[in-house]
């Protein structure tokens, strides 16, 4: 789930010069769940707690008038539906997930602000949105047939993906690990046999690492009855241990770009941001990046300048990440890329996007060897992204280059950074809208221009 004012909604020291921040994309991990081995998985109200917390944190950071990070021209209280954009899968945890947050970045007007929560009738009475002022902030779900789920799950129908994952599961890495903790796992089928229905001792290997690892996990929190309270916390640590090291294996490996297709979207599950880790340089920044995040983690995306009240020129804009480990964990400033540097400029972040980037949506059916529906529009489309880079290569109206908004707005290998390429686009844009009323706002737009960047 991504917001924008653009889009609302070891570290590094960020430097404390003034500065504005003129927008921001927070990517979202869902919060505590059931457990995923049925398939069925939902949102508990623990796990719709955290992602409301979450939200109510960046509220701090991002609308309070007394926040130095406070976005450029933005709405404190009430949502401006031209100021955000909130997008997920149309699949019920997700969208759930970014509701929970949306409720604690913008609360009900009744809590936050009274004076402006009810309205005054013609007739002398005052009328007010049910629940104290509730705010709809409106939520974008992407189904499964449309084009633009490849922008929010690449992996999703990607053969290319599944069978670069499979090639983890051949290696020699992997069947050491296999043999190595074949009676490790072996122990822990007592312990959950009786509560699911359809474990077989068979199961019980590190190809089912995260499996275990949730099942367990999942039990120790909600379940009061199962065996699996009584596993210590040195063997749920190992389990953890072995599911990160499973699923990063899975998600990402440098000589397969395959294999990080899933780093696209801006709400997601936990293999989106193991993908990113991967594709960003991070893994060699810290080895926490090497783990699962936890619950309701979020990465977050910040495009700042120099002190200033208005949109500056591209040449002064820089981007910043940063990370957040579920809902303790402090927002903390890392590098991208290799770079050991707190922000990039602008100019070198596009191009060390560009380098990750897959272009457009007939490029992943390429890449992918998909065959959705969509795909057989771009059966025929030998053009490929070079070349509308070369045509549009030339600098638009708005003073940013037409190919680096394309290039951006279409990326799946870095697909998150493809959102917020494309909202930039949009706030470039707004530095063209002369004195209107909503010149600090943008609207949702992608690299289709009939689509919303997802």
């Amino acid at each position: 789930m991504f917001l924008r004012q653009l889009a609302v909604v070891g570290g590094l020291v960020v430097a404390t010069a003034a500065e504005t921040i003129h927008g921001v994309v927070i990517f979202s991990r869902h919060g505590d769940r059931t457990t995923k081995w049925y398939g069925a998985q939902a949102l508990t109200s623990l796990g719709a707690e955290q992602n409301y917390q979450v939200g109510s944190s960046y509220r701090t950071r991002y609308l309070s008038a007394d926040s130095p990070q406070r976005i450029l021209g933005i709405s404190e209280d009430k949502y401006v539906s031209s100021q955000i954009f909130a997008s997920a899968p149309d699949q019920g945890i997700l969208m759930n997930t970014a509701t929970a947050f949306l409720q604690g970045f913008y609360p009900p007007l009744g809590e936050v602000a009274p004076e402006i929560a009810s309205q005054t009738l013609n007739n002398g009475t005052n009328s007010t949105s049910p629940i104290d002022g509730y705010q709809y902030v409106v939520l974008h779900g992407i189904n499964d047939n449309s084009p633009d789920t490849i922008w929010i799950k690449g992996d999703d129908a990607c053969p290319a993906y599944r069978n670069a994952s499979k090639s983890f599961t051949k290696s020699q890495v992997f069947q050491e690990r296999l043999n190595a903790t074949s009676d490790f796992y072996a122990g822990f089928y007592d312990v959950l046999s009786d509560g699911v229905y359809n474990l077989k001792p068979e199961n019980m290997t590190y190809e089912n690492a995260y499996g275990i690892f949730d099942l367990v996990n999942v039990a120790r929190i909600h379940n009061k009855t199962s065996p699996a309270r009584n596993v210590s916390d040195e063997d749920l640590f190992q389990l953890r241990t072995l599911a990160d090291s499973a699923e990063l294996d899975l998600n990402w490996n440098s000589s397969q770009d395959a294999r990080s297709i899933g780093a696209n979207f801006c709400q997601a599950l936990y293999d989106t941001f193991l993908a990113f880790f991967g594709v960003a340089g991070l893994l060699d920044v810290s080895p926490d990046f090497h783990g699962l995040p936890e619950y309701a983690s979020t990465m977050v995306f910040e495009l700042f300048s120099d002190d200033t009240d208005e949109f500056p020129n591209q040449d002064d804009l820089r981007v910043r990440w940063m990370f957040k480990n579920g809902t303790s964990g402090e927002l903390t400033n890392f590098p991208l890329f290799g770079t050991n540097e707190d922000a990039l400029s602008w100019s070198h972040f596009v191009s060390e996007m560009k380098e990750r980037a897959i272009l457009d949506v007939g490029d992943w059916c390429k890449q992918c060897s998909a065959s959705e529906v969509f795909c057989a529009a771009y059966e025929d489309d030998t053009s490929g992204g070079e070349e509308n880079e070369s045509s549009e290569g030339g600098k638009g109206g708005d003073g940013m280059s037409n190919a680096v908004a394309g290039v951006i707005g279409a990326m799946v290998t870095l697909g998150v950074i493809g959102i917020i390429g494309a909202a930039f686009f949009f706030l470039a844009k707004r530095r063209k809208t002369g004195d209107r009323e909503e010149k600090n706002s943008v609207r949702s737009g992608s690299t289709d221009a009939n689509a919303n960047p997802v």
